[in-house]
């Protein structure tokens, strides 16, 4: 029971950082959203049905989280995104591992985009979610 909660908590957290995304550029929409039906699946049914069926998924989440793709402009600005931040630890942190490991996140993070997620056009998108 606690665990449910604490799943519709952070679902309903992830929720809201990934809507405040929409208006501010530096806080990704789509990763916090992908983890709001995340934890809403974990949490609570009515929970996941309600966001699933809203607008929000379906233009932005549903053709990733159904057929694992994106389109290329979708995965450049996410991937854009994640390198802007891992480039904080890599020129302020002092320790000397930290580099090789931000290098090494950035390498598997384009292999995993490119490899194991589709790319599609944007106007088969829509075909692709019926």
């Amino acid at each position: 029971m606690i665990l449910k909660g604490l799943y519709i908590f952070l679902g309903t957290l992830t929720f809201v950082l990934g809507s405040i995304g929409i208006v501010m550029p530096l806080i990704p929409t789509t990763p916090f959203w992908l983890l709001t039906t995340y934890f809403y699946a974990k949490g609570s049914k009515r929970f996941h049905t309600w966001f699933t069926s809203t607008k929000l998924y379906k233009k932005h989440l549903k053709t990733f989280a159904e057929h694992r793709a994106m389109t290329l402009n979708q995965k450049l600005r996410l991937l854009l995104f994640v390198d802007v931040m891992l480039m904080f630890p890599f020129f302020i942190l002092p320790y000397g591992f930290v580099k090789p490991l931000v290098i090494i996140l950035i390498i598997s993070k384009y292999t995993y985009f490119f490899t194991a997620v589709k790319t599609i056009k944007p106007q088969t998108k829509a075909s692709i979610s019926l």
